[in-house]
């Protein structure tokens, strides 16, 4: 092969329909757009433009609420901790934070948090620093001689906050 020789498959390109060259070519004279109004001249945007009827996005009712000050936390329970401590992957002596769960691959990502669920058997004495924690989870913790430090807002992120300092 040499470069002279290199050229598209066949049917891979198609050349450009020029319009308004004459009424002989097929595309003359309104060059496709059909005739006179307002879609006939460019620059153009009338998207859900109903010709004055009240446009189907503003008939129907809206729903919901987004709440801007919500938190995305990451929900973890204690025997899916346990398994992990079991099979090595998190350290007993170390205190469990947000970025040990996420190395540990307990959690995929960090969102705004963790909040401790006290579903499970939890045989180790740990320490954790999470955002939040159940009742349960905190006692059950505390029960085998390890500590649950809340940290209301650690990891928290700023969606929908001011940046100002």
């Amino acid at each position: 092969m040499k470069l002279n020789e290199l050229h598209d498959n066949p049917g891979a390109t198609k050349n450009r329909m020029r319009v308004g060259r004459g009424i002989g070519s097929g595309k003359g004279k309104t060059a496709g757009r059909g005739v006179k109004g307002q879609k006939a001249r460019s620059g153009v945007s009338i998207k859900g433009f109903e010709g004055g009827q009240m446009p189907l996005h503003r008939r129907l009712p809206k729903r919901g609420f987004n709440n801007l000050y919500s938190t995305d936390l990451n929900e973890v329970n204690l025997g899916r901790i346990q398994q992990a401590v079991d099979a090595g992957r998190l350290d007993a002596a170390a205190i469990v934070t947000i970025e040990t769960l996420v190395t540990a691959g307990i959690i995929a990502r960090p969102r705004d948090g963790v909040k401790l669920l006290g579903v499970g058997e939890l045989t180790a004495k740990l320490s954790f620093e999470v955002t939040r924690a159940s009742k349960s989870a905190v006692e059950a913790v505390e029960k085998l001689g390890g500590t649950v430090n809340v940290a209301f807002g650690a990891g928290v992120s700023t969606r929908g906050k001011s940046s100002e300092a």
